[in-house]
């Protein structure tokens, strides 16, 4: 006869006597009894039928669009049938009002699984960003909602959030996220039904039980701020390409796309101030054109300060190391501020040589022509290297207005306009 076990509500952590503590997430008083399954004799499985690659019928992988542009440019062209996105964000930061945008513009019939707020105040957000029809679910057991799924299956389904679900644990909990969302999945892939998962964002910045779940979804997308704008993120995504961006404004009457980002973040760039240099960002497949500004003043401690913000440190560290190394910039007693203006966050090596100029124009109290954009990546021995995506960045710099470019592709041009500066 089967011995029962005890298993952690919060972790799934298995022990043949109940804990006071789990060893695994350091829970306490969290281990209920698990029965033991009931001994039965399994019939002899069939073999499983092999499929040749030649078979695969491509038009299988449909996409159809969610009503934003910006969200089908991070989706990668639109949701895919039986594909599940797991949508992160702050509170607050809006991604129930982004879900409400989608299904206001989609034609597809969608449900709408409503777990922490009830359906008067959804009514209310619905009113004010015009969505005239919705099909609401108040359900937070798993059970029941499977049941009215698989009885009548929508096109797209809405699930907000997936932590309020009951399913094999208290809600929140690593067991219950994990067994809702591989439920969520398998509905999603036999029924061919696009699912949107809201997750919660963690004091760490992560959603919450990601080992747990980001690894069994197709796309995970994070709902950022950047200052007055929301920016969508791609961080993993098997139907389109990674570190994809949107970027929307939050008004009055919902989230707005941002058509043209780049005059967006460019709006309240200061001219002819020292510290100040325009740089060609890629932010996956999109170009923008973004300030990086740079300030530095006399340190009144030991060690100087380096602070970075949107941008990478340790690049920026590189940077200013490989300024004073090569250059003979004198930054040993000066603490240097570097900041990617707008709030946005970009990993880009291409940002190094606006980095490199915005932090020299700022120590000598010489501005940067007004009409000049940089891309490059700096290297250790000063020399500046080709990037990604050169000519997308090109054209994103003239079509933001820029007359004057300095990057890889013209380094003598590029040598003749650094040693006109410095002169």
């Amino acid at each position: 006869m089967a011995k029962a076990t005890y298993a952690c509500v919060e972790c799934g952590y298995r022990t043949p006597k109940p804990l006071g503590r789990c060893p695994s997430c350091g829970s306490w008083e969290s281990f209920q009894e698990v029965a033991p399954a009931p001994a039965s004799r399994r019939a002899k499985p069939s073999p499983l039928p092999l499929l040749a690659l030649s078979q695969v019928d491509e038009a299988e992988e449909r996409r159809f669009s969610s009503g934003l542009s910006e969200v089908d440019r991070v989706l990668g062209g639109g949701f895919v049938t039986g594909e599940v996105v797991l949508l992160g964000g702050e509170p607050g930061v809006g991604k129930s009002t982004l879900l409400l945008e989608m299904a206001k513009r989609m034609p597809q019939r969608v449900y709408y699984v409503a777990g922490e707020e009830s359906p008067a105040q959804i009514k209310l957000r619905a009113q004010r960003l015009g969505v005239k029809d919705l099909l609401l679910v108040r359900e937070t057991r798993l059970e029941p909602l499977l049941a009215l799924l698989e009885e009548d299956p929508p096109e797209v389904l809405f699930v907000d959030s997936v932590q309020t679900l009951e399913a094999g644990g208290s809600p929140g909990s690593l067991v219950a996220v994990r067994e809702a969302t591989s439920a969520l999945v398998r509905f999603a892939k036999e029924r061919g039904v696009a699912v949107v998962l809201v997750g919660h964002v963690t004091k760490e910045g992560v959603v919450a039980g990601p080992k747990s779940v980001e690894h069994a979804v197709d796309a995970t997308l994070y709902l950022e701020t950047a200052g007055p704008y929301r920016v969508l993120r791609s961080a993993k995504n098997r139907f389109g390409p990674v570190g994809e961006i949107g970027v929307f404004r939050m008004e009055e009457a919902g989230l707005l796309e941002v058509e043209n980002p780049s005059e967006a973040f460019l709006k309240e760039r200061p001219l002819g101030v020292p510290g100040s240099a325009v740089a060609l960002a890629l932010a996956g497949e999109r170009a923008l054109a973004l300030e990086v500004q740079a300030l530095a003043a006399k340190t009144p401690f030991p060690a100087p300060r380096r602070v970075v913000q949107g941008l990478d440190g340790r690049r920026v560290d590189v940077v200013l190391a490989v300024l004073e190394r090569r250059l003979g910039l004198p930054l040993a007693n000066l603490d240097v501020y570097v900041n990617l203006a707008g709030g946005l966050k970009v990993q880009d090596p291409g940002l190094d040589l606006a980095v490199a100029l915005a932090v020299y124009s700022a120590v000598v109290g010489r501005p940067l022509p007004a009409d000049l954009a940089l891309v490059g990546e700096v290297g250790l021995a000063g020399e500046v290297r080709r990037v990604a995506g050169l000519e997308r960045r090109l054209r994103e710099g003239e079509r933001a207005g820029f007359g004057r470019f300095l990057h890889p592709g013209n380094l003598k041009r590029l040598q003749e306009a650094v040693e006109a500066y410095l002169a």
